[in-house]
């Protein structure tokens, strides 16, 4: 099993510090009203490259730095996000949240990462096991915290369950579902996602390819 290393993010004075609850009735007061604001207006306005896709960056960027538990400078949320209350999301400098994707609690989303539309990263569940007790009166699982490390791509509908860990520089592939744990610089894809590949290897084997040619004195 590998670890993935993330550096501490420096939280902003409005957000959760490190992560603890706030105790004052009058800063949780705050927070809903930009909970609602976001979610009555901010998250509908539109992306890159409609009109005011400027705007709306900086208007989200704005609201989510007031709600995630740490939040470094150059997020972007694109819209229709949905993240909950925020208020466990760690989410790195410079980070893009897709259209339309949906973040479950206890999420740390390192630096640099890119993540295309309609992405679902669910760090809990529900209980299933009896068989007397219909499921939905079964309650909730544990849950498993989601780490990503800096400079992943995450494509399109990838679904990421409970627990996995994406190590530093991997690409998922769209429609993935991410079962699993990804070790570092890691080319991955397909239900349930496996390793296909690794970043840097065509770049490794055409310079090999090229070494054997000047060899055999046909370069």
């Amino acid at each position: 099993m590998f670890t993935v290393t993330l550096r501490e993010f420096g939280a902003p004075k409005h957000c959760y510090a490190r992560g603890k609850p706030y105790n004052s009735e009058k800063v949780d007061d705050v927070r809903k009203i930009y909970l609602i604001i976001y979610y009555a207006l901010a998250q509908h306005l539109p992306s890159h490259p409609m009109p005011t896709w400027k705007f709306s960056y900086a208007f989200r960027r704005f609201l989510v730095k007031r709600l995630f538990a740490v939040c470094g400078d150059g997020v972007v949320v694109k819209d229709h996000a949905y993240f909950g209350d925020g208020g466990t999301l760690r989410i790195g400098y410079r980070a893009v949240i897709g259209i339309n994707s949906r973040i479950d609690h206890d999420v740390t989303i390192g630096d640099d990462v890119m993540m295309g539309p309609d992405v679902v990263i669910m760090s809990g569940g529900h209980a299933f096991e009896a068989t007397d007790i219909s499921i939905n009166q079964q309650g909730a699982i544990e849950r498993k915290p989601v780490v990503i490390a800096r400079d992943v791509w995450i494509g399109t509908r990838v679904v990421i369950l409970p627990g996995v860990e994406i190590g530093e520089g991997s690409v998922i592939g769209a429609g993935s579902i991410v079962s699993r744990s990804i070790p570092p610089f890691s080319i991955a894809c397909g239900n349930p996602a496996m390793v296909v590949g690794t970043r840097g290897e065509r770049t490794a084997r055409a310079a090999l390819a090229e070494d054997d040619m000047s060899v055999s004195g046909y370069a």
